[in-house]
């Protein structure tokens, strides 16, 4: 399936919809059971639930930096082989991510587009009319 604008959000599965669901549910529990019967281990199993999820979280915040990094590195050299010149420093990381689905041959156009009109990450996307996926990312 081609990627578009209208799909190009990905969802690991396993991540969304399994992990976050239970460390929250299990955090709820936890923290009903510690009202129910206020002792230190409900106390414990509180906190215990709230750093699983708070890790759960940040080992994904920790991945998407991964990525977003590589992802930068990716268009900065995309930019120089087009134009010979480093990407603009202006342009702020959700912009540079937005700006990787675009095909080359309007690449270029977006860049300065975003430059000069401040576009939202959004807006560039929404701007795109030949839609170069990334279906590694996730």
């Amino acid at each position: 399936m081609s990627q578009h604008y209208g799909n190009h959000k990905r969802f690991y599965p396993p991540f969304h919809f399994f992990t976050i669901p239970l460390a929250v549910l299990g955090l709820g529990f936890a923290i009903y059971c510690c009202i129910a019967v206020p002792t230190i281990i409900t106390g414990l199993l509180v906190l215990a639930f709230f750093l699983i999820a708070f890790i759960a979280v940040m080992a994904r915040m920790f991945a998407l930096k991964a990525q977003d990094r590589a992802a930068r590195a990716e268009e900065k050299l995309r930019y120089y082989i087009l134009t010979g010149k480093a990407l603009p420093s202006e342009l702020r990381m959700g912009q540079i991510m937005a700006l990787r689905f675009a095909g080359d041959e309007e690449y270029l156009a977006l860049v300065d587009k975003a430059l000069a009109d401040k576009l939202s990450p959004d807006e560039i996307k929404k701007a795109i009319k030949n839609w170069r996926g990334d279906y590694h990312r996730i």
